[in-house]
């Protein structure tokens, strides 16, 4: 069984803005302890090794990363009230309704992953390939892919209703931190709440608002669109004390530090408001949360006006990553509700147009890695660094900026443009795994990102059925809001 790693626990102040969305995989400091170990990565290929894994860093490619330099211009173009009204309307995807053999067999693919790492007696899922380790962020990934499986039909009515009873069942029964919300980390096999990578020690170490976000939103698209379940993803909900989930009309989550709870506002632009809009739909007040508009300013990358928190590490402690995946999921889940399209057509303007400028294939965003430092925030913009690939505690790795196959998949879904037709080919091309499809391929390194997890693999499912229903995935469902 390969082993996983992922950071340690989140500090403080970085907790506003990460929230819980990393997969849980064992921290790395677990590294050394396990070095002796024969069969140490985060690579699903059985022959791995450590050798293979932690390779020296590569050196980014000078003459890419002077442009990178050269396409930033503050402050940026900003998206008008005009673009943002034309932008308004229910996202259709281009060829809806119809999946080409090609799509069919990459949703296959991906289901794939689940099938290796579903636990039977829990339900649920491992986050990262044979490691049985769980964050609530993945369980909605999980969620995903098994109503995806069912409707493309990949698996037979009776599975998919089996594994969702067992599913929710667990959720809806589970321990819970403090008695009142998911933990962060869960053991898959025990359901013991854990710390990250920490799998046989019971550790209450707090919830992430942003995780439960995304769970209760598909939470809800279960109970529309399957009313024999819709009591049971009830029960989840009311399992839950949801009080302290939010506060000032924000969304709030807990950490754990030298034994003393911290309670915190979770989020910014982008994985802020898709988390918001979940928990509104269960009727918490987020307003403020869903407010896209009040700390955006935009930078000019590569000629193009990408939106971006003004709450950035040095005014508020917290990363500002700006990302590809919230608007993606926003964009196929709700059809732009949380996030503007228009913000949403910034954003892979911007990464087209480097493309353009460097012939390097571009569509970021954050995940895990099968190699030190295990995950890492693919962004076009943070902390007032352009296209920076830095970690939680902003360490600079973007000589392992890598092309993610959920991003490249998930722009392309949603656009079916020229440029995106070269990622979907690329991602066809080069990421296939044995067990599902493979996070990216690195830039400098010129080889792919062999870490598996279930998010990639589940938002990749969940891109196929967005295609097929032709509609956001709330309004497929019925989901009243």
């Amino acid at each position: 069984m390969s082993i996983n790693f992922e950071p340690p626990p989140r500090k403080l102040s970085l907790l506003v803005c990460a929230g819980g969305i990393a997969t849980a995989i064992a921290a790395i400091a677990s590294l050394e302890s396990l070095s002796n170990q024969p069969n140490i990565s985060s690579m699903s290929s059985p022959e791995a090794s450590v050798s293979q894994v932690v390779t020296p860093k590569s050196q980014e490619n000078p003459k890419l990363a002077k442009l990178d330099a050269e396409s930033v211009k503050l402050p940026g173009t900003p998206v008008t009230s005009a673009e943002l009204k034309a932008a308004e309307r229910s996202v259709i995807p281009p060829g809806a309704g119809i999946l080409s053999p090609a799509e069919m067999a990459m949703a296959e693919q991906a289901w794939k992953y689940f099938e290796q790492n579903w636990n039977d007696q829990t339900g649920l899922v491992n986050s990262a390939d044979g490691f049985a380790s769980v964050t609530m962020w993945d369980q909605g990934a999980a969620i995903a892919a098994l109503v995806s499986a069912k409707e493309l039909e990949i698996i037979p009515e009776s599975e998919f209703k089996t594994k969702m009873s067992r599913l929710l069942k667990t959720l809806a029964t589970m321990p819970l931190y403090n008695d009142e919300l998911p933990n962060k980390v869960y053991n898959s096999e025990t359901l013991m709440p854990v710390d990250y990578g920490q799998l046989d020690k019971k550790e209450e170490i707090g919830w992430s608002a942003i995780d439960l976000g995304r769970l209760a939103l598909w939470l809800k698209i279960v109970g529309a669109k399957y009313p024999e379940f819709k009591s049971e993803t009830e029960a989840v909900w009311d399992h839950w004390q949801v009080e302290r989930l939010t506060n000032n009309n924000q969304m709030y989550g807990t950490s754990v530090v030298n034994g003393k709870e911290q309670y915190n506002q979770e989020g910014r632009l982008g994985y802020e408001n898709y988390a918001a809009y979940g928990l509104k739909l269960w009727d918490l007040n987020v307003q403020k949360a869903l407010d896209f508009a009040e700390n955006v300013a935009f930078v000019d990358l590569y000629g193009q006006g990408v939106p971006y928190d003004k709450r950035d590490y040095e005014t508020s402690e917290a990363n500002n990553y700006v990302l590809s995946e919230p608007y993606i999921l926003d964009g196929i889940e709700t059809g732009f509700k949380a996030l503007p399209k228009a913000y949403a057509d910034r954003l892979l303007a911007a990464q087209e147009s480097r493309y353009n400028a460097t012939n390097q294939l571009t569509a970021v965003t954050e995940d895990n890695l099968d190699r030190p430092p295990y995950f890492v925030y693919g962004t076009l913009f943070a902390n007032g660094e352009a296209w920076a690939t830095i970690t939680d505690t902003r360490e600079n790795y973007d000589d392992l900026r890598f092309i993610s196959t959920k991003a490249a998949l998930g722009w392309h879904v949603l656009y079916n443009t020229d440029y995106t037709k070269k990622l979907f080919e690329f991602v066809q091309d080069n990421l296939k795994a044995d067990k599902g499809w493979y996070n990216g391929f690195y830039e400098s390194l010129d080889e792919p990102n062999k870490s598996l997890t279930a998010n990639n693999n589940g938002v990749i499912l969940e891109l196929f059925l967005y295609k097929k229903v032709g509609e956001p995935l709330i309004e497929w469902a019925g989901v009243k809001e």
